[in-house]
């Protein structure tokens, strides 16, 4: 069996950020006030998030700044809720900027952010675990592969909410999005009952897709990217529904259209709650 290895997205970051910058600059006025799958947010919304990703990361790690600090997190709920906050106040506060002042800081952050990525050492304990993968302590490398499925799916909401998110879809670039998020598959599936030698086989459609596998050792599901041995299930996802699973940006309903279980379907069916984010 082949096991996963680290997963390097810093190259990937300035060409998605031009990406990003290219597609702001070609909406228009109307563009900018549709609606997304997140939520209750507007493509401009979405865009003042991915800066506030941008200065927040400048602000903490590169200058160590965190501000005021939260309320008690004694759990991973309390991180959520906490991170919700944080999002929805600078959401609020930046609907007074315009779509080009938000484009224009977009582009100035971008290049020192990525400056200070390349400074870590992709080995070296990140300073923010991996959540969402049940990480108590991740190395860089996950941590900047976590922060390139950040940056990537919500342009892709965007994309998505304008009809133009075929570029995104290209292998360069989605690969190593759907190659991070089931980095979460382990833990996600950490209760899930399975016997000693069964094999999931996951596998996203499409030029960005690809295969992942979980294997039970007889305690726990460990992810491997090769197996000779047959699976017990199938999960076949169709490419450009996979992100939306992961991401809470399709209803249950309407992934079950896009998602073929083949086999032991019991062991198929949590595929449908997993998360590569934290929600």
């Amino acid at each position: 069996m082949k096991l996963p290895i680290p997963i390097q997205t810093l190259p990937l970051f300035p060409r998605l950020d031009q990406k990003l910058i290219e597609l702001l600059r070609s909406l228009s006025a109307s563009d900018w006030e549709k609606p997304t799958v997140a939520s209750r947010w507007t493509v401009k919304d979405i865009a003042a998030h991915l800066l506030d990703g941008n200065l927040r990361a400048l602000s903490m790690l590169r200058d160590n700044y965190y501000g005021q600090a939260p309320d008690p997190i004694h759990s991973y709920q309390d991180l959520v809720s906490y991170l919700n906050r944080l999002n929805a106040e600078w959401v609020l506060a930046l609907k007074r900027l315009s779509p080009p002042v938000l484009t224009e800081l977009l582009e100035s952050t971008g290049k020192p952010y990525y400056d200070y990525l390349k400074t870590l050492n992709p080995f070296d304990p990140a300073t923010f675990s991996v959540a969402w993968a049940g990480e108590q302590e991740s190395e860089n490398w996950f941590h900047l592969a976590r922060e390139y499925t950040e940056k990537w799916h919500h342009q892709q909401q965007i994309r998505l909410a304008v009809g133009q998110e075929g570029v995104l879809y290209a292998r360069e670039y989605y690969f190593p999005y759907l190659d991070t998020s089931m980095r979460a598959l382990p833990h996600h599936y950490r209760e899930v009952p399975g016997q000693e030698g069964a094999l999931i086989h996951f596998h996203v459609q499409g030029q960005g897709g690809g295969d992942w596998f979980l294997y039970h050792d007889g305690q726990r599901w460990t992810l491997v990217l090769e197996s000779t041995l047959p699976p017990a299930c199938r999960v076949s996802i169709e490419g450009t529904v996979a992100w939306r699973i992961f991401t809470k940006g399709i209803r249950r309903a309407d992934a079950e259209k896009y998602v073929t279980l083949t086999g032991n379907q019991a062991l198929g069916q949590p595929i449908f709650d997993m998360l590569a984010v934290m929600a």
